[in-house]
């Protein structure tokens, strides 16, 4: 297990579980522990891990900034601030691999913003949600401007922004913010159980649909539907030869070639 003060990164069987751990505090993203989400980012590359799993300590999967520390700054100093947490919580969509977030319960603020930027959430049916921004009197900084509306829609992401209410994992499950709720006492074996079930897939194929999807939804469509062409063209003359030759062969694929 890597050493670090606000994080807990275990690496086993090619998934790599990262906790957030400042319990005290719900797990609330200050400086610090934001400069250790990235350099565990750098460490799950170097592992050659194939799925990344992110989850919280106790109660909490994360709340937001935490206060104390950013009432005092300057703007140009909260600019470049805010920038670089918009930086590190964009690696987790730039990975090559799938990104889980494992919502265990509040979910607030700039924990929400980390958890839009995995590519699949799963929620305990404890788990709550918010973005309280305009009861500070702020505007939410670490991407969640941009990521809630494409998520869930403009107006639903405008409620939650104007009104800062709470929600529960079925609000969540309704609004499409999640892509399952569990018992909360199963959520890691589920959370688990998917990263499994990922591993048997083709990793270079994973790796390109993760990215064939990610850029398209930024770009004209017809621009995005020529990404895919030329992506499924790679894929079929790379892994997807193992693939569907292990079809035809009517044997399972091996990835490892």
């Amino acid at each position: 297990m890597a050493e670090f003060n606000y994080l807990k990164l275990h690496i086993s069987n090619k998934i790599a579980l990262l906790t957030l751990s400042r319990p005290e505090v719900m797990n609330a993203l200050c400086h610090n522990l934001i400069e250790e989400v990235n350099s565990a980012v750098d460490k799950v590359i170097d592992s050659e891990s194939r799925v990344l799993i992110i989850t919280g300590e106790d109660e909490s999967f994360a709340a937001g900034a935490d206060i104390a520390e950013i009432v005092s700054l300057k703007e140009e100093e909260a600019r470049r601030r805010v920038s670089r947490v918009q930086h590190i919580f964009n690696r987790f969509a730039q990975l090559p691999i799938p990104v889980i977030a494992a919502l265990n319960g509040y979910t607030i603020g700039g924990g929400l913003e980390l958890a839009l930027s995995c590519d699949i959430r799963i929620a305990s049916d404890k788990a709550l949600f918010s973005m309280p921004e305009a009861n500070l009197g702020v505007v939410p900084g670490g991407t969640g401007t941009q990521r809630l509306s494409r998520i869930i829609g403009l107006g639903n992401a405008l409620h939650w922004f104007f009104t800062c209410d709470k929600f529960n994992a079925e609000d969540a499950l309704r609004l499409r913010l999640v892509q399952e709720v569990v018992n909360h006492d199963n959520l890691m074996e589920s959370v688990m159980a998917l990263a499994k079930k990922i591993l048997t897939k083709s990793p270079e194929a994973i790796n390109m649909i993760k990215e064939v999807t990610r850029t398209g939804i930024e770009v004209d469509f017809y621009k995005g539907c020529e990404t895919e062409a030329r992506m499924f063209a790679k894929s079929l003359v790379s892994c997807g030869q193992e693939g569907l030759n292990a079809f035809l062969e009517k044997r399972k694929p091996n990835w490892n070639n």
